[in-house]
């Protein structure tokens, strides 16, 4: 029997295992169309459902649940086609679940254990103890605001992913960052998303004090459709520097 949060490529992949075929024979041999493979989890015929129940052994209404429900958008644009993560215990079970597709998913639910990049050699690399801490502050902070469907929120995150990708100089749409093969993209992402939850215009000065033109023009692209924030930071950035040149003058006086 499928477990709680597994997702129904999960569930076709142990079939197949257990007999002794790929995936893909496995769907054609239930009369699935191995085309739309990819949309299984996110939208099934209730046809290809009863097939798929009658192969499984089970009823077709716990198939359809096994895939996603309905989605508003900000779910779904945060929510992965395909598998970027997951976790290297319960995968070694042929498990596949639906919080490992969540933008914001950042530890297994069922065994606890730090999700990985599907991708290994990109996952092989040591991350600061600093960075994690904040990543997986950042993930918990996103869950909550989608999950509440605060749009304030959500937009002061998707700023500082923003402005994230571009002190990274990754180009794209701030939600494609956040479920980036690449776990130093997405953690970063993540981590910037904790970071700006206090006093963010303050911080978004600082950044931009002391900074070369390419985190500059990360700043300017991060509130290139809000001029009012991005004037405020401006001022906040010019009065720290006055501050730094004023304390500069007193200590060589």
């Amino acid at each position: 029997m499928p477990i709680q949060d597994e997702l129904l490529s999960g569930l076709l992949t142990w079939l197949a295992i257990a007999n002794y075929c790929d995936f893909v024979d496995l769907l054609a041999h239930v009369g699935v169309d191995y085309r739309y493979s990819v949309s299984l989890d996110f939208e099934l015929e209730a046809g290809a459902a009863e097939k798929i129940a009658m192969a499984a052994r089970v009823t077709p209404e716990l198939i359809q649940s096994l895939t996603f429900p309905a989605l508003n958008d900000t779910e779904a644009a945060l929510t992965a086609l395909f598998p970027f993560q997951a976790c290297p215990n319960c995968t070694l079970r042929s498990l596949a679940l639906k919080h490992w597709r969540r933008a914001w998913a950042f530890d297994c639910q069922i065994c606890g254990v730090m999700l990985t990049s599907t991708l290994p050699k990109l996952g092989k690399g040591v991350l600061p103890q600093k960075l994690l801490q904040h990543a997986r502050t950042g993930s918990v902070l996103l869950e909550q605001a989608v999950m509440q469907n605060s749009i304030r929120q959500i937009r002061r995150a998707m700023r500082g992913v923003t402005f994230a990708m571009a002190l990274k100089n990754v180009s794209g749409d701030p939600a494609s960052a956040l479920q980036s093969f690449n776990p130093d993209i997405r953690l970063f992402c993540l981590a910037a998303i904790a970071v700006v939850q206090k006093r963010p215009l303050l911080k978004a000065a600082l950044f931009a004090t002391g900074i070369d033109d390419s985190a500059r023009v990360a700043l300017l692209r991060t509130y290139q459709k809000e001029d009012r924030l991005h004037v405020t930071v401006n001022r906040i950035g010019r009065q720290i520097e006055n501050r730094r040149h004023a304390s500069t003058s007193i200590t060589i006086e």
